[in-house]
C-alpha cells in the first residue's frame, strides 16, 4: 500500500539554505527528493528546460542556476562526483513550473515559489520601465560580473592568455571579428571598452554567449586552454545561429550608441544602475 503523505510548505523550507552572504538557495538533489522524482537524469532533463526560460528572460542565467559538484561516499569507503546545482527561489520556480501539476507535491510547490519569486516579477517591470541607457548600465553591469566569473572559470580550466580566449568567443559571435576588429568598427578611442560602447541588445547577446561558455566549462568538466577556446568559440557561433534563426539583427549591425556608457556617467553622477536577480 502506498503511503500517504500531508504536505506542507514546511517541506521547502527545511531544505532551503543561507550563503555566507545571507541569500537563501536550494540544492537540486535535495528538492528533486522533495519532488519525488527518483532519477537524476529525468530531474537533470527538467532543468535543463528551466534554464532555457530564464535564457529567455531579462534574468542572468549564473545568478539562478549555479553548478556544484559535489562528492559522494560509495561501497567500500570509495568516493565519487556528481553533479548538482545551487538554485535561487527564480530557479525553483521555472523548475516545478515544468514538472507536472497533477503530483500534489509539485502542485504545492508551485504555489509555494510563485509567491517566493513575486518580489523579482516586480524587479523584472522595473526593468521593462527603464529608459535605453538605464538599460545599458544594467546589462553592462551584469556582463561585467558575468566575465568576471568566466575568466575564474577559465582560469581554473587551463587558461592562460584569457585575451586569446575571449577573442574566441568574439570571432564566433560576431562571424570572425575579434575585439579588436570590433574596436575598429565602432571607431572607437584609445583605451575605450567595447562593451560600455554597445546598447542594451547587443549586451544581451555577449552576456548570453558569457553565461552559456562559463556554464558549459564546468558542465564538460574541460582542462586545458585549446579546448576551452574551442568552446568559448563554438558557443558565440550557437548564440549567433539563434539570432539568425529567430530573425534577429546580427550584432555587427546593432547600432552603436552615439555615447558610450563612461561618458553617461560622467554626465550623470547619479547611483548606477545595478541588476542582482
Amino acid at each position: 500500500m502506498n503511503e500517504i503523505k500531508e504536505y506542507t510548505e514546511k517541506v521547502f523550507k527545511d531544505i532551503k539554505h543561507i550563503d555566507e552572504n545571507g541569500k537563501e538557495y536550494w540544492l537540486a538533489r535535495e528538492l528533486m527528493t522533495v519532488l519525488e522524482y527518483k532519477e537524476w537524469r529525468k530531474f537533470d532533463k527538467v532543468i535543463d528546460k528551466a534554464i532555457c526560460a530564464c535564457n529567455g528572460s531579462n534574468y542572468y542565467t549564473l545568478d539562478h542556476f549555479v553548478f556544484k559538484d559535489k562528492m559522494i561516499n560509495i561501497a567500500k569507503g570509495a568516493k565519487r562526483k556528481i553533479q548538482d546545482y545551487k538554485l535561487s527561489r527564480y530557479a525553483c520556480y521555472l523548475i516545478v513550473q515544468n514538472c507536472n501539476p497533477r503530483i500534489k507535491i509539485i502542485a504545492l510547490a508551485q504555489t509555494y515559489f510563485a509567491i517566493q519569486t513575486r518580489k523579482q516579477e516586480l524587479s523584472e517591470k522595473e526593468y521593462n520601465d527603464l529608459t535605453e541607457d538605464e538599460k545599458r548600465l544594467c546589462r553592462r553591469n551584469q556582463a561585467r560580473k558575468g566575465n568576471y566569473n568566466l575568466n575564474k572559470t577559465a582560469v581554473s580550466c587551463g587558461v592562460k592568455d584569457l585575451a586569446r580566449f575571449h577573442n574566441a568567443g568574439y570571432k564566433g559571435l560576431y562571424n570572425g571579428e575579434t575585439a579588436d576588429d570590433i574596436f575598429k568598427r565602432k571607431k572607437l578611442r584609445y583605451r575605450e571598452d567595447i562593451l560600455d560602447n554597445m546598447g542594451s541588445e547587443e549586451l544581451a547577446d555577449n552576456i548570453f554567449r558569457i553565461a552559456q561558455t562559463d556554464a558549459k566549462l564546468k558542465r564538460d568538466n574541460v582542462d586545458n586552454e585549446y579546448t576551452a577556446d574551442s568552446v568559448h568559440y563554438e558557443i558565440g557561433k550557437k548564440v549567433r545561429r539563434a539570432i539568425a534563426d529567430m530573425g534577429g539583427i546580427m550584432p555587427e549591425d546593432l547600432k552603436t550608441p552615439e555615447k558610450s556608457l563612461k561618458e553617461l556617467e560622467r554626465e550623470n553622477k547619479k547611483t548606477s544602475i545595478d541588476c542582482d536577480t
